[in-house]
């Protein structure tokens, strides 16, 4: 930031502004209107807004909006497969300019390592890249993960200048019961931010949850549980993932009215549907296009999100504000002409310039080598408990099947969309594997594997033949973890994620066609589901109802419990 004596010179015209932005409108978020003049800026600061400057640079914008820089208010980096670095040069120039991350993915595999490896890369994006700590790792005692973080650790982690709060706390049983872990380190945080997670929860539950100092929801799915959680204090925000996809449901929410109480969000979202639909613009064209008023979405996308987050100095084109800047053609379609970062043109040579850290977390996948024998499914009863996949929701339904017993092992049955699921434990602590049912991918022949699993990030497969199941989990160690498709004895398409597993080392480009290639080698499976990698990954996260897998076990969530 520059000094204080010229941020005040260059506000009032009495030295050159270091940069000028001329011939655009700014939409003011606080009274709606449009206001025509320059914008100023001083070093990373707006000092000048609706006078005339002059300035020692000069970019001309006539005919386009400028709205403040789109803030995600929650998001897993890891989500879009690649560092920090990449997800920094896929989404800034699309208008982010702040991202609030939970890098608990990673921390589920390496711990501690891996939140530290995201707060030193946020000194180093264009963006704002902001991280919070990690609540729930593991998410809860029903699954294996790679680490563990007690309040302990992340007191250890707090106080870095990327920092916010404490990151979603999923465990709400664990809150509302009083469990001493969970209130251990909800006390750190006592009258400081705590991001909440608490998908269904209504009534008294709900109120001892927000009792306990949580402020914000992303996990409302419909326009009812919006308003309560609204009505009870919580920010909402709206999100719309790669496979939790909440826009349509609330968008009736969001008026000129409660907008200063929603933002947005994408959670988590992949480098082929930013590619083919966007990042938080393609929500506000969504949004804008279902009917909200203009006005309300990019007060969502903006100033709402920052102060929600307590982020003080920005969501304003405005002097004083920090210079995160979007311009656009038009408010409606949201296509964004050009960006600034802290004061910075977001370019490639910007993005060219930064320094960068080495990546961590190689080598994570330590999953016991297995067959075909290791997918059976042993059973003495036709009764079967199966996952129902719901798309565009990471929800789930508990039906229940009759699937016959033969030779001692329900097979799997693709003509009535039962498959078997399982989940390898790979973290080199206990070699569990655990099998299931799964209704929905519409798999006919073949497998699918992935170390993205939520949030322990073991290896989850799908499949109806069994050594192709065998072909793929083993491949994944081969290749330091990532998805696999394989069919008849051989691997039809992969993507290595060597980065704990979960990330790429290649530039998200190179992601987005592997991505491309998976999906079509999925598809050649019989699967009907648009995002079947991700969708996957989350059948695996026992906080989401209702019925769920990890390497322990099929898991009522509704009664937070393995089933026997």
């Amino acid at each position: 930031m520059a000094d204080l004596e010229t941020r005040i010179a260059q506000a009032r015209g009495d030295e050159p502004a270091d940069l000028v932005l001329r011939g655009a409108q700014v939409l003011d978020l606080v009274t709606g209107e449009t206001i025509a003049g320059d914008v100023a800026i001083c070093g990373d600061t707006i000092v000048g807004v609706g006078e005339d400057y002059e300035g020692r640079e000069v970019v001309d914008l006539t005919g386009l909006t400028l709205v403040p820089g789109f803030i995600d208010t929650h998001l897993h980096v890891e989500s879009s497969l690649v560092t920090p670095f990449e997800f920094d040069r896929c989404v800034t120039p699309r208008g982010i300019t702040t991202a609030i991350c939970d890098p608990h993915e990673i921390a589920n595999v390496i711990g501690a390592e891996g939140v530290r490896y995201f707060q030193n890369a946020a000194g180093h994006t264009l963006m704002d890249l902001r991280v919070q700590l990690s609540s729930c790792v593991p998410s809860t005692d029903m699954e294996t993960a790679g680490a563990e973080l007690d309040a302990e650790d992340i007191a250890g982690l707090m106080g870095h200048p990327s920092g916010i709060g404490l990151a979603e706390f999923m465990n709400y049983p664990g809150v509302i019961h009083r469990d001493p872990r969970a209130m251990a380190k909800l006390r750190l945080f006592e009258g400081g931010h705590v991001d909440g997670h608490c998908p269904l929860l209504s009534g008294r539950d709900l109120n001892a949850y927000v009792a306990a100092g949580i402020s914000t929801e992303h996990e409302a799915t419909s326009a009812d549980e919006a308003r309560e959680k609204l009505r009870k204090g919580m920010r909402v925000l709206i999100r719309e993932g790669s496979v939790s996809k909440d826009l349509e449901a609330l968008q009736p929410v969001l008026t000129e009215m409660t907008a200063p109480y929603m933002c947005l969000c994408t959670d988590d979202r992949n480098p082929l549907d930013i590619a083919e639909e966007g990042h938080l613009d393609h929500m506000i064209r969504r949004l804008i296009a279902l009917g909200s008023p203009p006005l309300a979405v990019y007060r969502a996308a903006s100033l709402s999100a920052a102060e929600a987050f307590g982020l003080k100095d920005r969501g304003l084109i405005a002097p004083g504000k920090r210079a995160d800047i979007v311009a656009v053609g038009d408010l409606g379609s949201c296509d964004v002409q050009a960006v600034w970062a802290g004061g910075v043109a977001v370019t490639d040579a910007a993005f060219a310039a930064r320094s960068t850290i080495p990546p961590v977390g190689r080598h994570s996948v330590k999953a016991p080598v297995v067959t075909a024998d290791s997918f059976r499914t042993p059973a003495n009863r036709e009764a079967t408990d199966v996952i129902g996949i719901l798309e565009g929701k990471i929800i789930t339904e508990h039906l229940r099947e009759h699937i016959p017993v033969q030779d001692g092992d329900k097979r799997p049955d693709p003509a009535r969309d039962l498959v078997r699921i399982a989940v390898v434990e790979r973290h080199g602590r206990n070699g569990n594997i655990a099998t299931g049912f799964v209704k929905g991918f519409g798999l006919k022949s073949g497998a699918i594997a992935s170390t993205v699993c939520h949030d322990h990030h073991n290896i989850a497969c799908v499949g109806v033949d069994y050594a192709d199941m065998a072909l793929a989990a083993n491949r994944l160690s081969e290749i330091e973890g990532g998805f696999v498709v394989a069919k008849g004895g051989e691997v039809l398409a992969e993507l290595a994620l060597p980065v704990a597993g979960l990330m790429s080392l290649g530039r998200f480009e190179e992601v987005h066609d592997g991505l491309k290639a998976l999906r079509a080698a999925a598809k050649s499976l019989g699967v009907t589901l648009h995002e079947p990698f991700l969708q996957l990954a989350f059948l695996a996260l026992p906080v989401i109802p209702a019925l769920k897998i990890t390497d322990r076990g099929m898991v009522d969530v509704t009664r937070f419990e393995i089933i026997p």
